[in-house]
């Protein structure tokens, strides 16, 4: 055979390949989601308001061609008006962006605490949620790590440590702070007619606000109180659980105080 018949031919596929990680579907599958987040909470924002809103805002959406953005009365005054009121949208983008903005400063709370050698055993009993009244930061006790001495108000060393931390960061913002005191379903004796779950539980909540003021947060801050006793077992199917045994911190939306 000649070389020329006897060469061997050797056919080249390309594969195609793909963007990997770096494509962009996740902008996409981000950008859906903070519309969706937008119309959720302009939902819960038509929620809260009032018949009449209601009534006029559905209006609006069966027939927009009667309103104008910007001209006249605003859509909650008198039927078939002119106008919504363009501080709306507005209101309800200054909630994310402050959702936003705290729901940072809890990762940032726990990633400090975590760094903390102190904190590092009781870290996962800290658990924090964006609710509608604002940032929730509650602090559970376990069966190992109790905050408290039992049945008293007496915060323990690590645990006013923990709350003194948690205070230097809540000092760095101007929003109001409620403070709420759990138990669990053990009674004190006496019938109710003494010192009950109702006086620990609001006693341990001031024993967490004072702690937070040695971190730095100002007395002014503190707008509420409250001891819940054993009426809101986190819970339920165990009353004497020892994560029934809590304080919450709330850090309230300023759009709430205003």
């Amino acid at each position: 055979m000649s070389d020329e018949n006897s060469q061997q031919i050797i056919i080249k596929k390309s594969k195609k390949k793909g963007g990997g990680h770096h494509g962009g579907a996740w902008k996409v599958a981000y950008a859906d989601f903070v519309t969706a987040m937008m119309a959720l909470f302009i939902v819960l924002w038509i929620l809260a308001q009032s018949e009449e809103v209601k009534e006029k805002i559905s209006e609006y959406f069966k027939d927009p061609s009667g309103f104008v953005l910007g001209n006249g009365p605003s859509v909650m005054e008198g039927k078939k008006v002119n106008s919504i009121q363009p501080d709306i949208m507005e209101s309800v983008l200054t909630r994310q962006r402050e959702m936003e903005e705290l729901e940072e400063m809890g990762k940032d709370i726990v990633e400090q605490l975590t760094n903390e050698e102190e904190f590092k055993n009781i870290v996962n009993q800290i658990e924090i949620n964006i609710t509608d009244e604002g940032l929730l930061i509650e602090i559970m006790e376990s069966q190992e790590d109790t905050f408290f001495d039992i049945g008293t108000a007496t915060l323990k060393e690590k645990s006013e440590d923990l709350l003194v931390t948690i205070g230097k960061q809540l000092s760095q913002i101007n929003n109001r702070i409620v403070l709420e005191g759990h138990t669990d379903a053990r009674q004190f004796p006496g019938n109710g007619m003494g010192y009950t779950n109702y006086e620990l539980s609001a006693d341990r909540a001031n024993a967490a606000r004072r702690a937070l003021l040695k971190g730095g947060l100002e007395s002014s801050q503190i707008e509420e109180i409250r001891g819940y006793a054993d009426n809101r077992l986190r819970d339920p199917k165990d009353p004497f659980s020892a994560s029934n045994r809590r304080i919450s911190i709330i850090v309230r939306f300023s759009s709430i105080d205003a």
